[in-house]
């Protein structure tokens, strides 16, 4: 059983449906690749997993999403839940202000107030995304002054200092160089030890490269799924197959 499952998951954004009957197992501790031409439905799906889109309002979902065994829609609040499942996105989103006030802001929301403790996690969060000897001298300068790569990071440290047990990856790196898309490839394989990431990503050498699991959607729906190696050498489905070896999409 997967530390995430969904079965026969259905969004409507009000009478437009974006998912349809999605059942897939999330591996503990592995890296799930989220594939698929824009618009299939992928990042709305991922979405659902720390719910997300609960804060639009034609939204309606039916099905269940189970963490842990349990329904995140009755047996979790959205604060708790997101606390656990924690989010990356696109885009690097550091607020504007100190680099170690960007790593404290959520730990403080959930109530730690101890100085020590707080630096604590400023240091091991900023390590755990691997920037910690980039800007140790700097944590009292605004986040703004990093350069996307090390702004990305930053969002990932921040995101890992409420210590969650799942990261959300909404395609980390699409605005990012090569070298800083590297780091951060470098960093999920590290991190996957201690936390569970799906990554949406637009990437097929990427997804190659760093997943262990992949699905592909499509119109909404997962055609495949499975480990990496069978989708990307032994897919089942021509889609898949002509998706992979970019006949469409």
């Amino acid at each position: 059983m997967g530390i995430i499952q969904t079965k026969a998951l259905d969004l409507y954004y009000g009478s437009t449906q974006a998912l349809k009957k999605i059942n897939l197992d999330v591996e503990k501790n592995a890296v799930t690749a989220l594939i698929g031409p824009s618009g299939c439905g992928k990042s709305t799906f991922l979405r659902t997993l720390n719910r997300m889109n609960d804060l639009i309002d034609s939204v309606k979902i039916e099905g269940e999403v189970l963490f842990e065994g349990k329904n995140i829609y009755k047996d979790y609040d959205e604060i708790d839940l997101r606390k656990r499942v924690g989010m990356v996105f696109q885009k690097a989103n550091p607020f504007p202000m100190s680099i170690y006030d960007n790593i404290v802001y959520g730990p403080k929301i959930h109530g730690v107030k101890d100085k020590s403790k707080l630096d604590e996690l400023v240091e091991s969060s900023l390590k755990g995304a691997v920037l910690w000897d980039e800007v140790k001298d700097r944590l009292n300068k605004s986040a703004l002054g990093l350069s996307g790569g090390q702004q990305q990071r930053l969002c990932i440290a921040r995101t890992l200092a409420v210590e969650p047990e799942v990261l959300l990856m909404d395609e980390p790196t699409s605005a990012l160089d090569p070298i800083s898309t590297l780091k951060i490839e470098e960093l999920m394989d590290e991190l996957k030890k201690k936390y569970t990431i799906i990554i949406v990503t637009h990437n097929m050498q990427q997804a190659g490269r760093i997943s262990d699991y992949t699905a592909f959607f499509l119109n909404g729906e997962i055609v495949e799924n499975g480990k990496t190696e069978s989708i990307f050498y032994k897919p089942q489905d021509k889609r898949t197959e002509d998706y992979i070896t970019g006949r469409f999409g």
